[in-house]
């Protein structure tokens, strides 16, 4: 079977040219991918940042094991000294809808982005971290080239990009930057320093973290030493789901259910035709919840070895608070209503609609049914751990929680109280030894795609429609990704130009109202995908992808 050229795909050029500087160097895709994240904290400020937070799915080509990490941001206020004052409302507009948002220092949440980024390193990385860090310092402090795609996102986030030191960077000469024109934080190439120096450390227990609880405490924040002093990175149970004769593997409790709905359009997509699979996706994808903007970027690795490497990050819309002289901006994550599910007490881990996946090969046509292994998850079948596994791969998870970490999840893990992986019904394995898969359909396990994508609720849409292009049409992933696409709101059908009118036709017979849009769009998400044909990145918010 021909392997999956080594490559990269992300939303920005620089962000993928750092990455590929990694690869090249004989970095692994883990490298490369956290090159690529700290370059995107650079180059992308519009969609992500240091002060973030994401989740990350590994693929390890040797050991055939899937990986989901979690270091998106928690709940602040362990110190409990603290009452936050009232956050800053704000309205953005989306296409023409009035969104409303909350901003400000209470809007904060505990970052995650440079935790994550130490632990894929530390686990997976080759390189030493200096080097891996050294591409983003170069592209903070000379700037980059703002996409056109990404300039015009700034216009309509610009209410809260601009207060404080925003206006240094995105309006420098008096007015908002244009496409092509270059976007630089003064101050950004320091806390790169820092952080390449000094570690990740440096925004939890460190100078940075330091200043950051500085800068929210001014604010009327409650983020304090406790909060960063107790984030972990978790580990999460795998969600896996039969897919166009592939397995796909990635987490199983985002909020969108991105594994299950593709488990669930499985076998009725294969054997429709256009205009029904149209309304087979439709249904699948059929949202009530508001819809976000989307301010997210993803980034696809694939390693010469065959390891593979897919990381998603936000900053949510930024909270427009900033490290002072140190161009960092910080999350807003507290006022992204949806996200918020229940009570969440401090130091809770807040969910996402991020869902980085890899997909590898099977025997055509024989779908899984295996049995899940008994962990908790509170999602179904498709979002439980070792389920339909190919014979030769299998899911690393912990159930062991972190000590005084609370959590809203069950079954994830601090990275450092890892001891082994939980063991899949019928391998025959004991407590503490390696956990290897139950019998399953393929003789194969090896990678076919790494794909994710950015756009809050448009995530899964986005996934849904790069995997139909690639699985079942037969597409490289760039044409794939560049297709235009549907999503569904309600009974609404919001349709970009190039969907194909027999299938608008369709749709409008199942009785969804076509809302047609005049120009591919940020709206529709983000997609990045390094396949066995090609790698690309997506158009609407300037992306890129580049073999090696």
């Amino acid at each position: 079977m021909t392997a999956t050229p080594a490559g990269i795909a992300a939303g920005h050029p620089a962000t993928a040219q750092a990455g590929l500087s990694i690869l090249a160097a004989g970095g692994s895709a883990a490298d490369a991918a956290v090159a690529a994240v700290l370059a995107s904290c650079a180059a992308e400020t519009v969609l992500t940042g240091l002060a973030g937070g994401g989740f990350a799915t590994y693929y390890d080509a040797e050991h055939r094991t899937v990986t989901c990490l979690d270091f998106f941001v928690a709940v602040p206020g362990l110190d409990g000294d603290v009452t936050p004052t009232p956050m800053t409302p704000v309205s953005i507009t989306l296409g023409s809808v009035p969104i409303p948002y909350e901003i400000g220092a209470s809007s904060v949440a505990v970052p995650g982005v440079t935790a994550g980024c130490g632990a894929l390193h530390s686990r997976w990385g080759r390189l030493p971290w200096s080097s891996v860090v050294a591409p983003a310092v170069d592209l903070a402090r000379h700037g980059t080239e703002l996409p056109a795609a990404q300039a015009h996102t700034l216009r309509a986030l610009a209410p809260a990009m601009l207060p404080a030191d925003g206006a240094q960077a995105y309006a420098p000469r008096g007015r908002l930057l244009d496409g092509g024109e270059v976007l630089h934080h003064p101050g950004l190439d320091k806390a790169m320093a820092i952080l390449r120096d000094e570690g990740p450390d440096a925004f939890y227990t460190g100078p940075l973290g330091h200043t950051m609880i500085d800068a929210v405490r001014a604010g009327g924040g409650a983020l304090g030493p406790a909060d960063l002093a107790e984030y972990r990175v978790l580990e999460l149970p795998v969600g896996h789901a039969g897919f166009a004769d592939a397995h796909v593997y990635g987490r199983g409790d985002d909020l969108n259910h991105t594994i299950d709905t593709l488990a669930a359009l499985d076998g009725a997509v294969l054997g429709a035709d256009r205009t029904r699979r149209a309304v087979l996706l439709a249904d699948a994808l059929r949202d009530h919840a508001l819809q976000r903007l989307g301010d997210t970027t993803n980034i696809s690795v694939v390693d010469p070895d065959g390891n593979a490497c897919v990381v998603t990050t936000t900053l949510g819309l930024g909270s427009a608070v900033w490290l002072p002289g140190l161009g960092v901006h910080l999350n807003s994550m507290l006022g992204e209503g949806e996200l918020i599910i229940g009570a969440l007490p401090p130091g809770a881990r807040m969910n996402s609609m991020m869902c980085p996946l890899v997909v590898t090969a099977t025997e055509a046509g024989r779908a899984h049914t295996g049995a899940a292994a008994e962990v908790p998850t509170g999602t179904g079948s498709a979002g439980q751990p070792g389920a339909g596994l190919p014979d030769d791969t299998r899911v690393e998870v912990s159930t062991v929680l972190g000590p005084d970490q609370p959590t809203a999840r069950e079954s994830v893990a601090e990275l450092g109280d890892v001891t082994a992986p939980v063991p899949v019904p019928g391998s025959g394995t004991g407590a503490g030894s390696a956990a290897e898969s139950s019998p399953a359909p393929g003789p194969h396990g090896d990678l076919l795609l790494a794909v994710g994508a950015a756009g809050a609720s448009r995530i899964r849409t986005a996934l849904a429609h790069t995997l139909l292009g690639v699985l079942v049409d037969g597409l490289d992933p760039e044409t794939a990704i560049a297709r235009a696409r549907f999503h569904v709101v309600a009974g609404t059908a919001h349709a970009e130009p190039g969907v194909p009118d027999d299938e608008l036709a369709a749709l409008a017979d199942a009785g969804y109202q076509i809302h047609r849009w005049p120009d591919l769009d940020h709206y529709f998400g983000g997609a990045s995908a390094v396949g066995r044909t090609g790698a690309g990145g997506d158009p609407r918010r300037g992306g890129i992808g580049i073999h090696l």
